[in-house]
């Protein structure tokens, strides 16, 4: 199983919650795909996009159960992002995880190896 990560906003989640599946956050739909990332890129996206925001969850997909609608592409720097090209079904979360800031501002991540 390959697994690959969303963070996004609490309340955008619990709406995909209630909803049944996850169309994505405004920059996905903007964008047309949902943008993931791995476990060696999230951190990196957690700085760049997400900095000093607070509420955010860390959702964990089974990338390979996505299909072909799954794709990974060139982004920052060259390196290969998962983007997916579909609605994510809530089938695909292992597991959804708070991504709270610490008191320096960075974001104080669950352990990924689990």
């Amino acid at each position: 199983m390959r697994i690959i990560y969303k963070i996004c906003p609490a309340l955008l989640w619990q709406e995909a919650e209630s909803a049944g599946s996850f169309e994505g956050a405004p920059v996905d739909i903007q964008d047309g795909y949902i943008h993931f990332s791995t476990e060696k890129q999230v951190h990196e996206t957690a700085k760049r996009h997400f900095a000093d925001q607070n509420d955010l969850l860390l959702i964990a997909i089974d990338g390979d159960s996505l299909g072909e609608a799954l794709r990974y592409e060139p982004s920052r720097g060259g390196d290969l992002f998962p983007h997916l090209y579909a609605p994510l079904p809530l089938s695909a979360v292992r597991w959804v995880k708070p991504l709270p800031l610490g008191a320096d501002g960075q974001h104080i991540f669950p352990d990924l190896s689990r």
